[in-house]
């Protein structure tokens, strides 16, 4: 079995940055009434209070069911190697400042007006909490050690992994 280790504040923090710095895209989740709703979006920025920052479109389905109920839930995944699941409260803004500290070129294939586009908005999640995984010694020697559980049908137990609360 692997290790279990619980990390709050500070180490929380470190833990959400460290493995958001390698998994740049996550499936941001919101609802809609009793739906969740999923889509692939990068984060621009995580701060050291542990908040996420993405810019999104004003008229986006994400900016519209935030709107209605605040609470999200981001998926990152690196197969086989880190995953992080933070659940959060989001909230939208569109303060010119925040956006041009933020902005980044690649933005403009969403949005063609670029920085200056008008329905440029930015989103910050407060993550509550979430739950971590990951190998202690990189990808290959995890794919090694799953085929070789698979093969001998012993139980892979290269992970670390825990609760994050903040």
């Amino acid at each position: 079995m692997g290790d279990h280790k619980d990390l709050t504040e500070e180490l929380a923090i470190s833990k959400i940055k460290e493995l958001t710095e390698k998994i740049k895209i996550c499936m941001f989740c919101t609802y809609n009434s009793d739906r969740l709703q999923s889509r692939p979006m990068s984060i621009q920025k995580v701060d050291d209070h542990g908040q996420l920052w993405f810019l999104s479109d004003r008229n986006s389905g994400q900016n519209a069911e935030i709107t209605l109920n605040p609470q999200v839930e981001l998926f990152f995944s690196e197969p086989n190697d880190k995953f992080l699941t933070l659940h959060g409260t989001a909230s939208i803004s569109y303060d010119r400042d925040t956006i041009e500290k933020l902005y980044d070129p690649i933005v403009k294939v969403w949005m063609p007006g670029g920085i200056d586009d008008p329905n440029l908005s930015v989103i910050k999640v407060v993550p509550e909490d979430g739950y971590y995984w990951n190998n202690k010694h990189g990808k290959m020697v995890a794919i090694a050690k799953m085929t070789a559980a698979f093969v001998t049908g012993h139980t892979m137990d290269d992970g670390i992994e825990g609760n994050l609360k903040l």
